[in-house]
């Protein structure tokens, strides 16, 4: 059986197809914007990780994977190097503390290892370059 199509249906199918792939590669992935993706298992996940405003969300996982660990500015000395608890490394982490966090691969905030900064109110890093084992909160 053969289904056959008009010119003019055929040419608007094409057309919205065509403005549906430009927006989908016009619209760049940016660092702190939220958006949903793949997960393992077929499942959706939030790129925010579930990061409540005002927290700074650590995972062991990638693309905020495994149990969380989350700081807020009120337990956590502005500009002193927290140390991750014993045995844990993030692997991915959402910054919403309204404050720029450096993280580091060195567990004592060295410079000699790894180390980032990321800007305050909305940072989502589903892969961290490095297992992060500290961090600093800034004032500005």
């Amino acid at each position: 059986m053969r289904i056959h199509t008009s010119g003019t249906s055929r040419s608007a199918a094409l057309v919205t197809g065509l403005a549906a792939l430009a927006a989908a590669l016009a619209t760049p992935y940016i660092l702190g914007t939220p958006a949903a993706h793949a997960a393992g298992g077929g499942r959706t996940a939030t790129a925010s990780g579930d990061c409540s405003a005002g927290q700074l969300c650590l995972w062991p996982k990638t693309d905020f994977g495994g149990r969380r660990q989350s700081y807020e500015l009120s337990g956590t000395d502005i500009e002193s190097c927290v140390t991750l608890p014993k045995g844990m490394t993030a692997a991915s982490l959402a910054n919403r503390t309204g404050r720029p966090v450096t993280t580091y691969q060195s567990a004592v905030c060295a410079e000699t290892g790894e180390f980032d900064t990321y800007p305050g109110g909305g940072s989502w890093v589903p892969r961290s370059p490095y297992q992060v084992r500290a961090f600093k909160l800034w004032e500005h």
